[in-house]
């Protein structure tokens, strides 16, 4: 049974594919609604997703200090998030919102140098080396054993990547609800059809934009806490590392098209997880150093051949 169901590219390649998708979905939900509500790439997204993480790993040691004990990271991140969300709105205001009416160019600089100081005080305050996230090693939990076959006959799915798959499908259930139910989700997509036309209507622009940056700060840092826990360790340059991904998972889906991005993040975290798999059984397709590479292949050929993306968003 198992040999024909493949368990070897479930275990290895499809799950782990699949938590990558998650994690960059999370991520380029930011990056699209940034570029669909104010209209630049906010090169900025990825420290925040890292400074998440290095928060959630302050809070976890802190209450190993003082509790005796290490809390769960998706426990821990609570504080993280706050203060992410603080972060991302004093960049807005301080740094973005002086931009605003400038040419895109400007405004896209800014979102550069303001992703190099915050690397730079993350390095300050942290260090520049790798972090382990969380200590020791957690046994896989197995499902769909066979018992009649090898002890390696069976499904292996580390809790880990359980809370990422489930954490992912609330927070997506959660944002539909938001987008389709609430008035700041409404108010959120009609500033993204037509800024202009929604001020005119009415609606208020900088609140919507406030509440584009806190859920786009609260996806980021969760998105920093589920790598974070999926490779065990972090680091200051993981935020750019994961710009890329992440902007052609925004690409892909098409721009200011929030349910996109959760599509475009789940094809980019397959295409690179599964280009590494031995698809003709003389070692893997692609060396998985060549991951990144993927995620860059499908940015440019959406760019030349559908800039619009899979869900027709918007061409600037």
């Amino acid at each position: 049974m198992w040999e024909n169901f493949g368990f070897e590219f479930v275990n290895y390649y499809f799950i782990p594919g699949l938590v990558l998708g998650c994690i960059y979905a999370l991520g380029a939900i930011g990056i699209t609604l940034t570029f669909g509500i104010l209209r630049f790439a906010n090169f900025a997204h990825g420290e925040i997703m890292m400074t998440g993480a290095f928060l959630t790993w302050t809070f976890l040691e802190i209450s190993n200090i003082f509790l005796g004990f290490y809390m769960h990271p998706l426990i821990a991140c609570t504080p993280a998030i706050f203060i992410a969300i603080f972060l991302a709105l004093s960049v807005d205001r301080y740094f973005y919102k002086p931009f605003r009416d400038s040419p895109t160019i400007i405004i896209v600089m800014a979102s550069f140098g303001m992703m190099l100081i915050i690397r730079s005080l993350v390095q300050v305050i942290w260090g520049p080396n790798q972090i382990t996230f969380v200590k020791g090693i957690a046994k896989p939990n197995s499902y769909l054993k066979d018992f009649s076959s090898s002890m390696d006959m069976m499904l292996l799915v580390p809790s880990k990547h359980l809370f990422i798959i489930l954490g992912t499908i609330i927070i997506m259930l959660a944002f539909n609800y938001m987008l389709t139910s609430t008035r700041i989700g409404k108010a959120m997509r009609a500033v993204s059809d037509s800024p202009d036309l929604a001020k005119v209507t009415g609606i208020d622009v900088e609140q919507v934009i406030r509440a584009t940056w806190i859920v786009g700060g609260f996806c980021a840092v969760m998105a920093g806490v589920f790598m974070a826990m999926d490779t065990q360790f972090i680091m200051s340059t993981m935020g750019f590392r994961m710009l890329l991904p992440m902007f052609a998972a925004a690409i892909l889906g098409g721009i200011g098209r929030p349910f996109g991005a959760v599509l475009g993040g789940l094809v980019i975290g397959f295409a690179e997880e599964l280009s590494a798999y031995p698809w003709f059984g003389n070692g893997p397709l692609l060396s998985p150093g060549y991951k990144s590479g993927v995620a860059f292949s499908i940015l440019v050929l959406m760019l030349v051949f559908r800039p619009s993306g899979i869900l027709k968003g918007r061409v600037f």
